[in-house]
């Protein structure tokens, strides 16, 4: 029999993530790192909470695989302890933050977005893009929270894809490097370029520079929007969660810039959220589409036959699509350049 409890799952979704941005802003895992373990009346004590509100925020984070139960209180599940503890190399809470701070109340206005087809969380009568950079510390915080999604995306393509035939990737668009550094990583005969605006290159020195990679992976200030041209010499050109900002004339610039960058024999790699063919699912790759019309002028998400006809007019041949499974992409798609 059909019943409405699937509707009642969409209906309080927002419930588990306000649950769990507030135990992040508490810090409430980077408190109990390294197996520690939080009562009840400890939580109240350190966090400036009643003991009702202590108590629901441990259980409702236990129920989440946040934290586990044991017989003197709560402590870090492996998923909380790997990715939510303040300093650990693959911190997650940027991304939970720039989520929390930056679009969670956007989103409020959705019907706004979808009537008038313009962005809510910038006015872009007075900004050129959502990425300027009017306000570094959100910009600091949404580069932060993409390179931690990155990372694990990067090892993803890392094993769909094999690299060891390639010598010099451009990394078009790509932020603080994680790409870059972990495919760097992977494939140590690989060497990489970063090419994005300056205020993100300085970040993206940074991250090069701890990953102990100086001299393997560099980054050039460029605009691939408004520079005619990018740089060239590069038998692979990787566009990572890039083209899904942009609409459809604006991403065909992008691959026709890609086209003339490339040596011939190269290969454009694509790496997405897909839609599938019909533009019916998966839910995350559509709900991104959705977070899209929130925060750019024309972005959407692709299916991956809409990234192959663009290849193809571009000039490209050989164009197949691998799927994987990653926090931020689903399949790459892949052009070789005659």
């Amino acid at each position: 029999m059909i019943t409405p409890t699937p509707l009642m799952g969409l209906v309080t979704g927002f419930w588990s993530f306000k649950t769990f941005a507030a135990a992040v802003e508490l810090g409430l895992f980077t408190r109990i790192a390294g197996g520690q373990v939080l009562t009840v009346q400890t939580a109240s004590t350190e966090f400036g909470l009643a003991a009702r509100p202590a108590d629901l925020l441990l259980s409702a984070c236990a129920s989440l695989g946040l934290l586990e139960k044991t017989d003197g209180g709560y402590r870090n599940s492996a998923l909380a302890e790997e990715f939510l503890v303040a300093g650990k190399p693959y911190y997650f809470g940027g991304q939970v933050r720039y989520c929390d701070e930056r679009t969670y109340l956007p989103w409020h206005r959705i019907g706004e977005a979808l009537r008038t087809d313009k962005p809510l969380t910038w006015d872009p009568q007075a900004k050129g893009s959502v990425f300027d950079a009017d306000d570094p510390e959100m910009l600091a915080l949404f580069w932060e929270a993409m390179y931690s999604t990155s990372i694990f995306t990067a090892r993803a393509l890392a094993g769909a894809y094999d690299f060891s035939g390639h010598r010099r990737l451009l990394d078009v668009g790509g932020g603080a490097g994680a790409f870059s550094i972990e495919l760097c990583r992977q494939y140590p005969d690989l060497r990489a370029t970063v090419l994005d605006l300056p205020h993100v290159c300085a970040q993206a020195d940074g991250k090069i520079a701890a990953a102990g990679l100086t001299g393997t992976v560099d980054a050039v200030s460029g605009d691939f929007l408004a520079d005619p041209a990018l740089p060239e010499g590069y038998d692979a050109v990787l566009l990572s969660m890039i083209l899904h900002d942009w609409d459809e004339p604006t991403n065909e610039l992008i691959l026709a810039k890609c086209f003339a960058a490339l040596s011939p024999g190269g290969t454009i790699i694509i790496s997405e959220l897909l839609l599938n063919d019909d533009r019916t699912g998966p839910p995350e790759a559509a709900l991104m589409g959705m977070n899209m019309l929130v925060e750019t002028e024309g972005g959407k998400n692709y299916s991956g036959a809409e990234y192959r006809e663009w290849l193809g007019r571009a000039g490209f041949t050989d164009i197949r699509t691998l799927a994987f499974e990653a926090p931020g992409a689903n399949g790459v798609v892949l052009g070789r350049k005659p």
